[in-house]
């Protein structure tokens, strides 16, 4: 009777530990913004978080871009082709990279790459009691660390976006007209007729919510993490894990909110 009540109970246990840590992240979210707002500033570490995440980050995102402009460029003629369409496919690449593919796979590789590494830094630094260290010299350990990397990551990840869509745009478009036969005047002209501010403005906005996600998650997580050389390892992988569903779950409400406001 006792293990059936406890296989009974296990999810409902689960639920509220899931609240509670839910509600702690919260209250952390809340103890960091006036932090944003109050001196010292350390922009040199700030800009030095740009490079590390941001610069260190233009390959990976490079690349994931090139590929994935071919591989929508050539699963998007096989539709397109079918009723002979496939001078729309332009606009249709760009809309459907701006506005969704490029946030998403940027955040995503962004993820894996940096945001991993902070967890994992900053884990670090908890278990070998460096964090212990700088709150004992009276400095706001928050605002030494976090702070510079969570601007860096909010402002890097958008510009990353930028240059994922233009170099899965470019790739499309190459593929498409020089390999697949799509006319390069029609190709450009759907996408000068029909783009609009906020078919760009979109993943923008996007890149820069997903980039505060992100980097608190993954900051949260390392922050906080015990249990040393395990604990290091076992928080690296939920800021990963975490970090890419609140990636996706944080595109879902933004495109519904700007489907609501016809945006």
């Amino acid at each position: 009777m006792e293990s059936f009540l406890a296989v009974l109970g296990h999810p409902f246990v689960l639920f509220y530990r899931s609240l509670e840590k839910f509600g702690a992240f919260l209250l952390f979210q809340i103890k960091l913004l006036p932090l944003f707002l109050t001196p010292p500033y350390r922009i040199k570490e700030t800009f030095k978080q740009i490079e590390i995440i941001g610069i260190g980050s233009f390959f990976v995102i490079f690349l994931t871009a090139l590929f994935t402009g071919l591989v929508e460029a050539i699963q998007l003629y096989q539709g397109f082709h079918r009723f002979n369409a496939e001078n729309f496919m332009g606009y249709t690449i760009f809309v459907s990279i701006s506005k969704e593919l490029g946030p998403v796979f940027g955040a995503l590789m962004l993820t894996s790459r940096a945001i991993s590494a902070m967890a994992a830094e900053l884990g670090t630094m908890r278990v070998t009691e460096q964090i212990d260290a700088i709150d004992t010299l009276a400095i706001d350990s928050k605002k030494f660390l976090l702070i510079p990397r969570i601007i860096a990551t909010t402002i890097s990840l958008p510009i990353l976006v930028i240059v994922f869509v233009f170099v899965a745009n470019l790739s499309a478009y190459i593929i498409a007209t020089y390999a697949l036969g799509v006319n390069p005047t029609a190709y450009k002209n759907t996408v000068t007729m029909y783009l609009d501010f906020s078919d760009i403005g979109t993943g923008i906005i996007k890149a820069f919510v997903f980039g505060y996600l992100i980097s608190t998650i993954g900051s949260y997580i390392g922050y906080f993490t015990r249990g040393g050389a395990r604990g290091v390892g076992l928080s690296t992988t939920r800021a990963v894990v975490f970090s890419a569903m609140t990636i996706f779950a944080a595109n879902y409400f933004l495109s519904a909110v700007f489907l609501y406001l016809d945006w």
